[in-house]
């Protein structure tokens, strides 16, 4: 499906559309009121049907919902009522709509985005709802975004860069806590869309680039980089927004390499990333060699993990391949991804968010975890605290920290598992997070008795006498052994600094 060249667009033209679109209600809160909350959640599963049925009124927001979310042709007189003070004949020339037999259709999605009140609108290409995207195909809000920007740290920073921008949905964001915003894509039309984002959002100064990964701002340096390049391991390089064009999982690994160059001293790098599950080899010691040399302290979370042949027919579905009417190319692209997996013994495709911080250290703090229960979102202030704990405790001595009160978060629950017996004999004890990542872990006796006595009252120190005398056990070989569990435990938010 050939793609709509970029035309530029008259500043003017982009301010009259974004008065059109607020005064009809074409909102984050007002587009699920009008469709009603059914009907809202019909349409995001993927069932027009319920929406169509609800903005049958003519009403300028329903012809809004129509064009934009429902991709619909609509009668050219209704178009005009929507869009004014927007002319159509400028809706026309800046590549928002064309004529069709009955009306007009869009060519571009043009979605309310964010939370209530943001005044957002996130521009992209239609999906592939006849056959294949393009190429230079530019996505628009998908869950991969939603993803990232749950993840990302919201400190106020003063340089941000979204790497591989898409329709600027990072860009938004790091709109509202950086000073400066610089984003770079290496397909044209995905600047020029974003541009629209950033123009329809009220949101101005974005510094747009064009180019492949880093090479747009060589020599610079952030304090925050945030990513959602494309990191679909695919066997060939088909479409821009998706496929790196480089083997298998590279793209993530030279992101994960080359960041640290990147960023200001103290600054955060996080990405979202796919990583191969090969057979022989397990995925944490594959991305502990991603991160060997970074200097940075990192925290992997891997949420999803697919097998090889759901992987294929997922992003086939998400390329619109699926609508092959003979089914014929859909076949052979599937077969030919399984061949490449098998040929480089692939088992299983994860997913996750990479977190990175510049802490200029030659002992970085490295952790990769398996968390693919549901967590707390945004989740991103979960991930910002575990970054600033592990430099915390790489500069506590152990002395330091023996001398320190520790106390228990306050989501920190104990979950025992028992049998009958005589009475209840229990045989399992997890210590569980109700927060955050809600981290799960078993925990002996003596953990139990460590924790509980952590209430802030005395230091870590006097604790551990305490234990010893009651365990009947040296003092000193207490503390060395206990040490690294504290400090772990610290790390992971079950016990707390003052």
């Amino acid at each position: 499906m050939p793609s709509q060249s970029p035309v530029p667009i008259p500043p003017d033209d982009l301010r009259l559309l974004r008065q059109a679109l607020l005064a009809a209600g074409y909102t984050v809160d007002g587009v699920p009121t009008a469709m009603s909350d059914q009907a809202h959640a019909a349409l995001g599963a993927g069932d027009p049907a319920p929406a169509l049925r609800a903005t049958r009124d003519g009403s300028p927001l329903s012809t809004l919902i129509r064009l934009f979310l429902l991709g619909r042709v609509v009668a050219e007189p209704a178009c005009t009522a929507a869009l004014a003070p927007l002319p159509v004949a400028s809706a026309l020339a800046m590549g928002l709509l064309t004529r069709q037999e009955g009306g007009l259709r869009a060519l571009l999605d043009v979605r309310p985005y964010g939370e209530p009140g943001a005044g957002w609108f996130v521009v992209s290409d239609m999906g592939g709802r006849s056959g294949p995207v393009s190429r230079d195909h530019v996505l628009g809000v998908g869950g991969a975004s939603v993803t990232l920007a749950q993840a990302t740290v919201r400190s106020p920073v003063g340089t941000a860069l979204d790497l591989g921008t898409g329709s600027g949905v990072q860009a938004l964001h790091l709109s509202d806590h950086a000073a400066a915003v610089a984003a770079t894509d290496r397909n044209p039309r995905a600047l020029h869309l974003a541009a629209m984002t950033g123009a329809l959002s009220g949101v101005r100064g974005w510094e747009l680039l064009e180019g492949d990964l880093f090479a747009p701002v060589a020599g610079r340096r952030f304090d925050l980089v945030v990513s959602n390049p494309p990191f679909v391991v695919a066997p060939e390089g088909r479409f821009l927004y998706r496929d790196s064009g480089l083997p298998g999982d590279e793209v993530c690994r030279r992101i994960v390499a080359e960041v640290p160059g990147y960023l200001n001293p103290g600054g955060t790098a996080q990405l979202l990333a796919n990583w191969l599950h090969v057979r022989g080899a397990d995925w944490e010691s594959r991305l502990d060699g991603w991160l060997s040399g970074t200097g940075c302290d990192a925290l992997v979370v891997q949420r999803e993990l697919q097998d090889p042949a759901e992987y294929a027919a997922l992003w086939l579905r998400d390329s619109g391949d699926d609508h092959d009417p003979e089914g014929d190319l859909y076949a052979s692209l599937y077969d030919d991804w399984l061949a490449w997996f098998a040929l480089h013994r692939v088992e299983a495709i994860g997913f996750g968010v990479i977190s990175l911080r510049n802490n200029g250290s030659d002992r970085p703090v490295v952790s990769l975890e398996n968390h693919m229960q549901p967590v707390e979102q945004p989740i991103g202030p979960t991930l910002g605290s575990w970054l600033t704990r592990a430099a915390t405790l790489r500069d506590l001595s152990d002395d330091d920290l023996l001398h320190t009160p520790l106390a228990v978060a306050d989501d920190v629950r104990l979950e025992q598992r028992a049998v009958p017996g005589d009475g209840w004999e229990v045989v399992a004890q997890t210590m569980l997070q109700e927060s955050g990542l809600r981290r799960r872990a078993g925990i002996d006796e003596f953990g139990l008795m460590l924790v509980a006595g952590c209430t802030g009252a005395q230091t870590l120190a006097g604790l551990l006498d305490v234990l010893a005398t009651a365990y009947d056990v040296d003092a000193d070989d207490l503390r060395d052994d206990t040490l690294p569990l504290v400090r772990e435990l610290v790390r992971d938010g079950y016990l707390l600094l003052p």
